[in-house]
């Protein structure tokens, strides 16, 4: 498996390859649908959102609450095709990076190309498992929204497929 730093580059995603297993190790954000729906709210009425996205990657995740003494619940991804009315917004506004599992739109599938940005797909139902790749958890914004709220995790040797680039 070829072993990848974050944040990403674009250097770094023109050498991935569709259909590569790597290794994510680094600082992702994490967000899902009511966290997309009011970034790209707040970036088209203009406003300043409470996150940089540039050259940031998404990891579709709401995690569970952590157990005393562990860093974060269960981690599983959700359905990224439900994140795809967002991601031409984000994409525009220098998001590179996607996680999640499920196939996207036609129309995403053509942005992430356009975009230069990458779509990594990792495993449905493996929450507890995926956790573990987890050294670091930080609540950034919307913490209102509970485990739909942006976090940033610190994640290490994390698996994942490259989809689309």
């Amino acid at each position: 498996m070829k072993k990848i730093n974050l944040p990403l580059t674009r250097d770094i995603i023109k050498t991935l390859k569709v259909g590569e297993e790597v290794l994510l190790t680094g600082p992702v954000l994490t967000a899902r649908d009511a966290a997309h729906k009011r970034l790209v709210n707040t970036l088209e009425s203009k406003g300043k959102i409470p996150v940089s996205i540039k050259g940031e990657t998404i990891y579709y995740t709401g995690p569970t609450p952590a157990r005393p003494g562990e860093i974060i619940g269960s981690c599983g991804p959700t359905t990224s095709f439900r994140m795809d009315p967002f991601s031409l917004v984000l994409l525009k506004n220098g998001l590179l990076g996607m996680i999640g599992k499920g196939e996207r739109s036609y129309e995403v599938t053509s942005m992430i190309k356009r975009f230069g940005a990458v779509y990594f797909v990792t495993i449905g139902g493996a929450g507890a498992y995926l956790s573990q790749k987890i050294k670091g958890n930080t609540v950034l914004a919307y913490k209102d929204l509970g485990t739909e709220a942006i976090h940033r995790l610190i994640i290490e040797d994390f698996p994942a497929i490259v989809s689309i680039k």
